[in-house]
């Protein structure tokens, strides 16, 4: 008898058009979402939305909140939350201010202590969350009332600069020049050539994987076009910056952070093992998963962000003031559940979080532009927010 079996090649499985939007309906959706506020805002304002200006102070706006935003996606990712990181980035403003302005330290071993003691303060918050199991709203509860009363304490309630100059630059300055062009800054559009290039070049690389080992991948018609209109709008953004002057160096931390946040929470062992964590944490802890050394980490890390956050957000405002920071805790959680965050855990992803930032950045310029009153700014944002997470409650029910 003939046992010889016939080799089955293995083929990558073509997923139809319908499948792959309603498969990935929530990070569409946000782009999608994104695109449609900016275009009503720049009809909404005439123009002045994606005025190169107007987009440079948008930039510095959100960056602190972008930044502060990945941290919190891997503490919410995690089943946790953190209420402290605004008086967090205030503390760590003022204490750059103290030892800058008033110790005259120069401004890297300033900078290197304030990220330090952003790292103490999350870890001391994670330890109790972590080892002691107390809830996390808590605990992040009380370090928001202790932090915001120890940069009263720190400040003597006062406002504290200016920064040096040098210091400065890291919010306010941009990336120098080295190709000269008449009105138009070339090396920024350059930088904005490669990145669109170096992203497309990756999600090939990518597509070619998923092919060669079978997986599903997308048409190759979808995926062109999906990539192309990235492309642009990345090469675009570039070109209206460096109409004005330039890219933005927090821009560039900022997008370097994005990166390495994305890197690690899609290849590395310890990004997936924070899924699996926020996903079932008996389960993950039952495989092996030092669940409680996870969530300590989580936290440090987030420690870490909000020290970079309050040195950029001090750095752009030239001084160091006790209100700095009021209010931004809510602004980074926002940004992760808009961004498709889920509230229980094991869901969320890096760029969901930053155009889940982007939402609520360009929510509040155009509102300001079109003159509308702070009162009304928070009501429209609290109902974008209940309704992103009755979006997730929902899909997860069907």
């Amino acid at each position: 008898m003939n046992t010889n079996v016939e080799a089955i090649p293995m083929v990558a499985e073509k997923t139809p058009f319908a499948s792959i939007i309603k498969k990935n309906l929530r990070e569409y959706g946000m782009l999608i979402s994104l695109a449609v506020i900016m275009i009503f805002f720049q009809y909404q304002t005439e123009g002045t939305l994606l005025q190169p200006l107007n987009l440079t102070n948008l930039v510095l706006q959100n960056s602190y909140i972008v930044i502060m935003a990945l941290g919190m996606l891997l503490v919410i990712v995690a089943g946790h939350i953190d209420l402290s990181v605004g008086s967090v980035a205030g503390f760590i403003g003022g204490l750059a201010a103290v030892l800058m302005v008033e110790y005259h330290w120069h401004y890297v071993p300033a900078a290197l202590i304030c990220l330090v003691a952003g790292a103490l303060i999350g870890a001391l918050q994670g330890y109790f969350v972590a080892f002691h199991k107390i809830p996390s709203f808590i605990v992040t509860l009380g370090g928001m009332l202790v932090f915001r009363g120890l940069t009263l304490a720190l400040l003597a309630g006062q406002s504290v600069g200016p920064f040096p100059p040098e210091f400065q630059l890291l919010s306010s300055g941009f990336i120098p020049e080295l190709i000269n062009g008449e009105g138009l800054r070339m090396t920024s559009v350059l930088i904005g050539c490669l990145v669109s290039a170096g992203l497309f070049y990756a999600a090939m690389r990518e597509r070619a994987n998923k092919v060669q080992y079978g997986a599903s991948a997308e048409p190759m018609v979808f995926f062109t076009i999906k990539n192309l209109v990235f492309a642009v709008a990345i090469i675009f953004f570039s070109y209206l910056l460096a109409s004005y002057k330039g890219l933005p160096n927090v821009m560039i931390v900022m997008f370097g952070l994005m990166l390495i946040y994305d890197f690690v929470t899609n290849r590395t062992t310890i990004g997936r093992r924070v899924y699996a964590l926020g996903g079932n944490e008996k389960a993950a802890r039952l495989s092996g998963i030092k669940t409680d050394r996870l969530s300590f980490y989580t936290f440090i890390n987030m420690g870490v962000l909000a020290a970079v956050a309050g040195l950029i957000f001090a750095a752009r405002l030239n001084t160091a003031t006790p209100k700095a920071g009021v209010g931004f805790e809510l602004d980074v959680i926002a940004a992760c559940f808009i961004g498709g965050a889920s509230a229980t855990g094991g869901v969320g992803k890096v760029m969901g979080a930053v155009i889940g930032a982007f939402v609520m950045g360009v929510m509040n310029n155009g509102m300001s532009i079109l003159g509308i009153g702070i009162d009304w700014q928070q009501v429209i944002k609290g109902i974008v927010l209940v309704a992103a997470v009755f979006v997730d409650v929902y899909n997860k029910n069907k």
